[in-house]
C-alpha cells in the first residue's frame, strides 16, 4: 500500500509537469522553447527538489539552446508556479532534456548499417 507521503508526491509532480507544460507553451515568448514538452517531473521526497524531464517535438530543436532557455527563465517560472500552485515551499528545479529519443533513433540507424553489412542467408 502507497504511503500517503507517496501519493502527495505524485499528485505535486502531476501538477507541475501540467503547469510547466502549459507555461512553457503558452506564456514563454522565446523562440529556442518552440517544440519543447514536459515529459515528466520526478520530485525528491523531501520535495526540495524537482527533475524536470525535457521531450522535443521537432526535430531541428536545440536541445542544449532550448535548456538553457528554461534555465534563463527558472525565476519568471517560479514565480507563476507560486501563483498557480499552494505549495509551502516551491522545489528547486533542473531541466534536463531526455535523450533516450535520440538514441533510439541513432541505435535503429546502427542496428540497420549492421544488417546491411552482412551477407544474407543462402
Amino acid at each position: 500500500m502507497e504511503s500517503p507521503s507517496s501519493h502527495r508526491t505524485e499528485r505535486i509532480s502531476e501538477a507541475l509537469r501540467e503547469e510547466l507544460s502549459e507555461l512553457i507553451e503558452y506564456e514563454m515568448l522565446d523562440p529556442r522553447v518552440d517544440g519543447v514538452v514536459v515529459i515528466d517531473v520526478q520530485i525528491s521526497p523531501d520535495k526540495r527538489h524537482a527533475h524536470v524531464l525535457l521531450g522535443f517535438t521537432d526535430e531541428s530543436t536545440d536541445t542544449k539552446e532550448a535548456v538553457k532557455a528554461l534555465e534563463h527563465a527558472l525565476p519568471f517560472l517560479k514565480r507563476q508556479l507560486a501563483k498557480r500552485m499552494n505549495l509551502f515551499r516551491m522545489p528547486e528545479i533542473r531541466f534536463q532534456a531526455d535523450i533516450s529519443a535520440e538514441l533510439g533513433s541513432k541505435l535503429d540507424h546502427l542496428m540497420r548499417r549492421i544488417r546491411r553489412g552482412r551477407p544474407k542467408d543462402a
